[in-house]
């Protein structure tokens, strides 16, 4: 009997996990059991991403000591640092931080190693680096000087200190964190499965960090948060948003930021998300855009809803991280600070339980084809 076959794996269980759990028709998200709008309103980045490395949330020294070890890494090694002071300043951000996640295997004296406690270590590592990187090659393309980290601020504090050069507002700082945390994990993902696919061949942390950060760019992944921004800012006016999405609707375009393979229901992150845009909004002066966003959804419920179709996490996404100051080509690269979390959770689970990777595919081609001489075609 033949193997069924699902085009893009829909509907295929490849892997078990302890991690995040969604039920798409119901909207819930949950890590470790523990629902996602718990974790946006009480937890940290950091004590999330314990939690996925661990299955349970830490003790309070616990909890002190993983900060401290993260933020102990925040300084990038100098050759890193070196590599990255000679890209080219017109890089599209997302293949610099490609680029040079991959590079730091090339410092590491044990990059191959596959033992789950040194995978851990580099997984911090590279945990405490991400931000440091993205930050510094902004600054670098804009021509102006590297801002060294500050290992008394929260990795979301810190990031936005190093790209600004002055410490984040509270409620910019916070921003910054549930969004993080809204983003660190999310099931078999494209990413998340390149990741485990990479390191199921017992390859290395970096390449399969990679082998993510390369899926993640993708406008169909990642990258859908900058297509929304794209779209807000084509909407001249607030009132003209409504006929923009059903003159896009009537062509039978895709409106970004709407629309999920998993959620049949409203998006439990675009939910936290909204909330935030609008306090955002209303702190920065940039309600206008809070309402545009607003009128988008309205139309598309009116619309669409019910066909399942409702705002994904990069709908508010985007306002949100527009009022915090992002330039719209870091909307992914900040994707990546938050999904380094849960990728390595995933790899760290994989290699406890390791089994390679290796689908069937149906092949659709002729048969018993006659080769035909080069002077005979």
């Amino acid at each position: 009997m033949a193997t069924p076959y699902s085009k893009g794996l829909e509907g295929v269980v490849a892997a078990e996990t302890k991690m995040s759990f969604i039920d798409g028709e119901k909207g819930i998200l949950e890590y470790v059991g523990i629902p996602i709008g718990q974790l946006a309103e009480h937890s940290t980045f950091e004590e999330t991403v314990f939690l996925l490395w661990n299955s349970r949330l830490p003790k309070k020294g616990e909890l002190a000591d993983f900060t401290a070890t993260i933020r102990g890494l925040y300084d990038l090694p100098e050759q890193i640092e070196a590599m990255l002071t000679r890209l080219p300043k017109d890089a599209q951000p997302m293949h610099a931080m490609r680029t040079l996640v991959s590079a730091l295997g090339l410092i590491d004296p044990k990059p191959n190693a596959t033992d789950v406690p040194t995978v851990r270590q580099k997984a911090v590592k590279i945990l405490a680096c991400v931000p440091t990187m993205l930050a510094y090659f902004h600054r670098h393309r804009q021509g102006l000087p590297l801002i060294r980290p500050d290992a008394s601020l929260s990795i979301a504090e810190n990031f936005l200190y190093m790209l600004n050069g002055a410490k984040p507002t509270p409620t910019m700082a916070r921003a910054m964190d549930v969004c993080l945390i809204l983003h660190t994990d999310h099931g078999l993902n494209n990413s998340t499965f390149s990741a485990r696919v990479v390191i199921s061949t017992l390859s290395d942390i970096y390449s399969a960090m990679t082998a993510a950060v390369g899926s993640l760019r993708g406008p169909l992944h990642g990258g859908a948060n900058e297509g929304v921004m794209v779209m807000l800012n084509e909407i001249p006016t607030v009132d003209g948003a409504e006929a923009y999405i059903l003159d896009k609707l009537a062509r039978k375009d895709k409106i970004m930021g709407f629309g999920h393979r998993v959620y049949k229901s409203y998006d439990p992150r675009a939910t936290h998300l909204k909330v935030l845009a609008k306090q955002l909004a209303q702190d920065t002066g940039n309600m206008d855009l809070y309402e545009k966003s607003s009128r988008i959804e309205k139309t598309m419920a009116e619309a669409v809803a019910a066909k399942g179709i409702y705002p994904n996490v990069d709908f508010y996404s985007a306002t949100t991280y527009h009022c915090i100051g992002l330039p719209l080509d870091l909307f992914t690269p900040m994707f990546v600070i938050a999904r380094v979390g849960g990728w390595a959770a995933h790899i760290i689970e994989q290699l406890s339980d390791n089994r390679l990777f290796r689908p069937d595919v149906d092949y659709t081609g002729p048969h018993a084809v006659n080769y035909t001489p080069i002077d005979s075609r």
